[in-house]
């Protein structure tokens, strides 16, 4: 890396910089000259000495023919000032030195130390430093970062050479021309007639045609000689470019794109990463730009002057053209990408979003003819015959969607081209045949975006095209939860580059587990530990010690019901993941609710507990449901104890009356398992009736309270039954006759106190009512029942 380009990557190495130089030397001259002046030996010449006066005029002579050349290059109107400042920087030039060239080396020299000195001060204080530095491990973005840097700096040397080269062809044409010139003198002189003063010319003018030929023919071989060197130049420099393409675009974009599609199952995705990768495609289309543009003004020069090859050598620079052609039509196609997924689960008549993005289009300048992009869903099948490159595929689609069409548009804060398609409708939907046993929530659709964009004034045309993640189509809410199946399954367990949409039919439980654990976390706020995992598996496969080994397939995660249930392992897990994103998650958070443990290991753990300690578990039995098991006597006479489960809540229950809430109008329960104080683990939950708004129309707001009755006694002890506790705002407990936490025993997985639907009638004018009910009494409704609200 040249010593310029270490410089001005520091800003305040910069500032120095500028005031280096000044009117005498202007920075300008620094800047276009920099190979120049960095690949003379300043040094070597002694500015004291009178006798290197010749070398150093024929150095500032060559130095003001690179100037002159310079500013004739620049021939834009927006040079025009940079263009001004160079010629008048000639004219100071040869004011100042053309009498006193080794000054001119002197000035150079003095500004090459100061340099020196500034770098001096960006370097490590001790070599200590430097040796830590280069110790530490790169990432494979710096490794990216300094390919690009060295990419960007192949090309720049390779476009400073086709500069010589161009000046040096230039040159042999108008030593060319002389020659030409010469040899018409010739043969005018040898029209004239016979004299010895024609003799003279003509001798003159032939050693003048001798010599310059012989010049030209020098000259010639030098320029094939440049020529082989300068495309030598860039088949080096595609071969490193293939190489950084094939590993942001192979690695680092199907790395992303990997990310985005586990993102579906909850998986964060780092927000700037698709910002890291956008400016590496944009660093790539430069450099490819770049030595494409040079590629086709070396062809230009050499048909300007051709000049054969040696026997046996090949002409490289056309397949060269269509290499870097290549490259940026991969770049190009592979940089359309879906920034923003619609939803993988996609209810027909609903409105979705999606958001497409080209990371390249700010760099090679598409927005300035604003791309269209359409979207259209298509089948799985159709997905195939896409990618099989089959001409009709992208005509064809199955169904229709509205809004579906958008010009892409260009933030130049960002530096983004993209279009967001924010009001789609799936109106139509035309499914395939069911293959088998599937069903139509195992069938998958994708949204297909097509495009056409012109790149460098219509000089190529792309056509292009990408594809969302696998979508599954529902037409009512009750498809949901098989749809998610499907869904988490592509998403988990397909591979890059597989045929849409292939998916293992097996895969390792271990791998399944990390992708629930994934989801669960992504929508609770915490995971799933081992033991829930293990537990998780004992559910598929029955009780084992390892289920490392055991392998699960898509008929067991969501076709076969479990044992003794009606539901697959899914559809359980499904809803206890929903009852505990919308009711559960702060305690679930909180480490709370113990959730997947199973009824035995329940009993277990509590038995060795004080009376009132409790742990909450998911249901086995009851779908989304949560049970509270508690160790208590087994009845008010006895010293027996037993492990008591309350029937399961569910979602329905919650929206009633809260878990905690729930836990704390239960006096039975004391201590959350091993040793927790409820109010401890649930106090930051609990609702207060003095929260609610007062009354303003002459009644008094109710609450439900939760209460376990006393259990049924033997049959010989002739005790009447006892009714339930009927708790409100009117009736506020008696403290002291709290009943005992000992409810009827009951041989059932899971049994319920609680009947929200019963009413006062049915319940305390049954003659064989259960005593363990939790009778929840809603006030209003109660008279609405009787009539008793329908005046006031």
């Amino acid at each position: 890396m040249s010593r310029w380009t270490v410089l001005v990557q520091n800003s305040e190495a910069m500032k120095k910089m500028q005031e280096v130089y000044g009117q005498h030397f202007p920075i300008e001259v620094r800047y276009f000259l920099c190979q120049f002046i960095e690949e003379r030996d300043w040094h070597s010449i002694d500015v004291k000495d009178p006798n290197n006066e010749v070398q150093a005029k024929a150095i500032l002579n060559e130095f003001l023919t690179h100037l002159q050349t310079k500013t004739q290059e620049l021939t834009g109107d927006n040079l025009f000032p940079v263009r001004m400042r160079l010629e008048h920087a000639i004219t100071t030039f040869q004011a100042l030195y053309q009498e006193n060239a080794l000054g001119f080396v002197g000035t150079v020299r003095d500004c090459l130390d100061k340099e020196t000195m500034i770098l001096e001060v960006l370097r490590p204080e001790s070599p200590e430093e430097m040796d830590d530095e280069s110790e530490q491990p790169k990432t494979a973005g710096k490794i990216i970062q300094a390919e690009l840097e060295e990419l960007t700096k192949k090309t720049m040397n390779a476009e400073q050479k086709l500069k010589e080269l161009q000046n040096k062809q230039e040159y042999f044409i108008i030593q060319y021309q002389e020659n030409i010139k010469i040899s018409g003198h010739l043969a005018a002189v040898q029209k004239e007639p016979a004299t010895r003063e024609r003799q003279d010319k003509e001798a003159i003018l032939r050693r003048q045609k001798e010599q310059v030929e012989m010049m030209l023919s020098q000259q010639a071989q030098q320029l094939l000689h440049y020529r082989v060197k300068q495309i030598d130049l860039y088949e080096k420099a595609i071969q490193a470019l293939e190489v950084v393409q094939k590993q942001v675009l192979d690695e680092e974009l199907i790395g992303w794109k990997r990310q985005q599609q586990l993102a579906g199952n909850g998986l964060s995705l780092d927000e700037d990463s698709l910002d890291d990768l956008q400016q590496w495609c944009e660093r790539l289309s430069e450099v490819i730009w770049s030595i494409r543009q040079q590629i086709k003004k070396l062809g230009i020069l050499i048909a300007q002057l051709p000049i054969n090859l040696p026997d046996g050598q090949k002409n490289l620079l056309p397949e060269l053209s269509d290499t870097i052609t290549g490259l940026l039509s991969s770049l190009v196609t592979s940089t359309f990408i879906v920034e923003q997924q619609p939803p993988q689960v996609l209810k027909k008549e609903s409105r979705f979003s999606a958001t497409v993005r080209l990371l390249v289009g700010g760099k090679l300048n598409v927005h300035m003819n604003p791309p269209q992009v359409k979207a259209t869903i298509i089948s799985e099948h159709q997905a195939k015959c896409l990618l099989s490159n089959d001409i009709n595929a992208k005509s064809e689609k199955s169904g229709e969607i509205l809004n579906n069409c958008g010009t892409m548009e260009y933030h130049s804060g960002s530096g983004e081209l993209s279009v967001n398609f924010r009001n789609m409708q799936l109106k139509q939907i035309k499914r395939s045949d069911k293959k088998g046993s599937e069903a139509v929530t195992e069938e998958k659709f994708c949204i297909l975006f097509t495009s056409d964009f012109n790149v460098g004034g219509n000089d190529l045309v792309f056509q292009v095209w990408t594809l969302s993640l696998p979508v599954v189509v529902t037409v009512h809410g009750n498809q949901e939860c098989n749809a998610l199946a499907t869904v988490l399954w592509d998403n988990a367990f397909s591979e890059p580059g597989r045929q849409p949409f292939a998916v293992p039919e097996s895969v390792p439980w271990p791998k399944l587990g990390e992708q629930l654990c994934l989801k669960f976390r992504s929508a609770t706020g915490r995971g799933l530990s081992d033991d829930n995992l293990n537990y998780l598996a004992s559910k598929i496969f029955g009780q084992k010690s390892d289920y490392s080994q055991t392998v699960i397939s898509w008929t067991q995660f969501n076709k076969e019901t479990l044992r003794d249930r009606n539901f697959t392992f899914w559809e359980w897990f499904y809803a206890v993941l929903k009852l505990t994103k919308e009711h559960l998650k702060g305690p679930w958070c909180d480490g709370s609710i113990m959730g997947f443990v199973s009824k035995l290991q329940a009993q277990e753990w509590l038995n060795q507990k004080p009376n009132g300690t409790f742990l909450l578990r998911f249901s086995d039995s009851e779908c989304g449901g949560i049970t509270i098991a508690w160790i208590a006597e087994s009845n008010a006479r006895s010293d027996e104890r037993e492990v008591w489960n309350l029937a399961p809540f569910i979602a329905r229950d919650f929206s009633i009356r809260g878990l905690a809430d729930r836990i704390k109008d239960l006096n039975n329960l004391t201590f959350l398992y091993p040793d927790i104080s409820k109010d401890f683990a649930f106090g930051r939950y609990y609702t207060s009736t003095q929260d609610q708004p007062p009354a303003t129309n002459g009644y008094i707001r109710p609450h439900l309270v939760n209460v376990i009755s006393m259990p049924c006694p033997p049959i010989n002890d002739y005790e009447p039954h006892r009714p339930a506790q009927i708790i409100s705002p009117y009736s506020p407990p008696n403290p002291g006759s709290s009943v005992p936490p000992t409810p009827q025993s009951n041989p059932s997985d899971d049994f319920l106190a609680d009947d929200t639907s019963s009413s006062l009638t049915d319940i305390l004018c049954s003659t064989d009512y259960d005593t363990d009910d939790i009778i929840h009494i809603n006030v209003n409704q109660l008279l609405h029942n009787f009539n008793f609200g329908a005046s006031s």
